[in-house]
């Protein structure tokens, strides 16, 4: 069966003291949460090291928020995959959509990442989504179903056992909007379907797939009662623990 996870991305918030605090906070009402449910945390770079010593033997998951396409070198400002497993990640968020929008990442791009990633021995969160425009357009399956083929049916069957992925309605980040059920599941069976159609059905059974607009505590039940839906990737609910818990516990 496959794992339902709640991850937070704390995007550019917190200090480094604030993220210890909010760190032992999260790991502090763990506790309560089923052993089925896996918590993963994504606190800005300058966090990772400090942060990862709070989340020593607690089963919280260490993710960054996104990793070079190098593997080395003169590249000032980047952050390699070896410096992130070294901070002690075992996770890493790639192709958010506001890396995709302000950066410029490509899907090529989002390739040589996660081959990396994979390569140092980390697990991916793959995002993927459509933006208002698409989906006023009716093109909401289609940009999201090219997403996952440009980037995943580069990787093997195997590798999809460290791929997790996050549907991401990109009108609904920040906005306090939020897709209805009804229209995140069918993204959601869109996407598995993609997943069936090149590495067969077993394989795209056993994918987590997470949903990452404006998931809250009083929205999670409904979102995750959908069948295809594992969990959520929470963005300004993450920056409270007792939220974040609240919405872990809305399986």
């Amino acid at each position: 069966m496959r794992k339902k996870i709640v991850a937070g991305n704390w995007k550019m918030n917190t200090t480094v003291p604030e993220g210890v605090e909010l760190a032992k906070a999260v790991v502090a009402k763990a506790a309560g949460v089923p052993s089925e449910v896996g918590l993963v945390i994504a606190p800005p770079f300058t966090h990772l090291a400090c942060v990862a010593e709070v989340l020593k033997g607690s089963g919280v998951g260490l993710s960054a928020q996104n990793c070079a396409d190098k593997e080395k070198g003169a590249f000032t400002g980047e952050v390699s995959v070896d410096m992130l497993v070294s901070a002690g990640c075992g996770y890493t968020i790639l192709g958010h959509s506001e890396r995709r929008q302000y950066y410029g990442e490509t899907d090529d791009k989002l390739v040589t990442k996660t081959r990396l990633a994979l390569g140092a021995g980390l697990s991916v969160i793959l995002c993927v989504g459509e933006n208002l425009d698409e989906r006023e357009q009716g093109r909401q399956f289609d940009v999201v179903s090219e997403q996952i083929k440009n980037v995943l049916y580069n990787f093997s069957a195997e590798d999809m056992a460290r791929i997790i992925v996050a549907y991401e309605p990109v009108w609904a980040i920040g906005t306090g909007k939020t897709a209805t059920a009804e229209q995140a599941e069918e993204i959601h069976a869109c996407i598995r379907k993609v997943l069936a159609d090149k590495f067969g059905a077993g394989v795209a059974d056993d994918v987590t797939i997470l949903y990452g607009g404006s998931c809250k505590p009083s929205n999670a039940r409904e979102l995750f009662a959908c069948p295809d839906i594992d969990g959520g990737l929470i963005g300004g609910a993450a920056l409270n623990a007792d939220d974040f818990i609240k919405i872990a516990l809305s399986f």
